[in-house]
């Protein structure tokens, strides 16, 4: 059986390696003021320029039911399953949608990530491997949707004010984190965003706090795979984050950005470390 591994844009994966692990993608779309686009369609720092420009906070738009049947119709000419992988429906309504699409037609399955950019990824690459010794999509969906507890997924944000803006934060809050120059700690804890943490100083040496403290906190990982995803990133952020999770023993350590639905969110200079906390044994 030929099963299709799809999800959002939120997945944030580059083309090579959606490629690689053979993920289709279903983009979400992003406006500023009247501009729209696409995920993919501009860079980050592209769309960061377009706010800065027009003092506009971009907006994302959830998928409907309609557009989430089109796109499994169309997979399902070229696949005889799909497992598909949503953003945590504590963020979005379009997970729903997902869901409601699927049980309309045979053989799609939907995961509630829980998660949000390459937390998303950890589970549909977990799943494309599945695939390698299973051909029943039902099980390896159920299979994966188990593991979403064991995923870490957090980030560490410069500034709040894209979080203001879309009233995640409150004003006092902005004042703190941009004068104190304090480095907010967004974790997902059941599939809600949560600050849990703060750092301060600039943020190479934030970051280095962060993934420090986070390896001991979340112990008991499996080091075959993690991501540092970021919206935008100084080298000297990247190398804080790699200098840690390199010291750890960490097998394969994937660097990507995150596409204009996750950035316009979190904003610039947002950087994330992403792995399952399981040590790895459920293959």
């Amino acid at each position: 059986m030929a099963i299709a591994i799809t999800a959002e844009s939120t997945i944030d994966l580059p083309k090579e390696l959606l490629e690689k692990f053979d993920i289709k993608v279903l983009p979400f779309q992003v406006s500023v003021g009247e501009k729209s686009f696409y995920d993919g369609e501009i860079t980050t720092e592209e769309l960061f320029k377009l706010v800065d420009n027009s003092k506009e906070l971009p907006k994302t738009c959830a998928h409907n039911e309609y557009s989430y049947t089109e796109f499994f119709e169309e997979t399902l000419k070229s696949y005889d399953a799909i497992i598909h992988f949503a953003l945590s429906s504590g963020i979005t309504s379009s997970t729903k949608n997902a869901f409601d699409a699927a049980s309309k037609l045979k053989n799609v399955y939907i995961v509630d990530s829980l998660s949000l950019s390459t937390g998303i990824a950890l589970l549909a690459i977990y799943a494309r491997k599945l695939t390698e010794s299973s051909d029943n999509a039902e099980e390896i969906a159920k299979k994966v949707q188990e593991r979403t507890k064991a995923v870490q997924t957090s980030f560490i944000i410069e500034r709040l004010d894209y979080l203001y803006k879309g009233g995640r934060c409150n004003g006092f809050q902005l004042l703190g984190s941009n004068i104190l120059k304090i480095r907010p700690r967004i974790v997902l804890k059941d599939g809600k965003m949560v600050n849990d943490k703060k750092y301060r100083g600039d943020m190479s040496f934030a970051v280095l706090k962060y993934a420090e403290e986070l390896v001991r906190e979340f112990d008991n990982p499996d080091k075959s795979i993690v991501f540092i995803t970021y919206t935008s990133a100084t080298q000297e952020m990247v190398n804080s984050a790699k200098k840690v999770l390199n010291e750890q023993g960490f097998e394969n350590i994937y660097e990507t950005t995150t596409g204009s639905t996750i950035a316009s969110h979190c904003g610039a200079h947002t950087l994330g470390i992403l792995y399952f906390n399981d040590g790895g044994k459920t293959l």
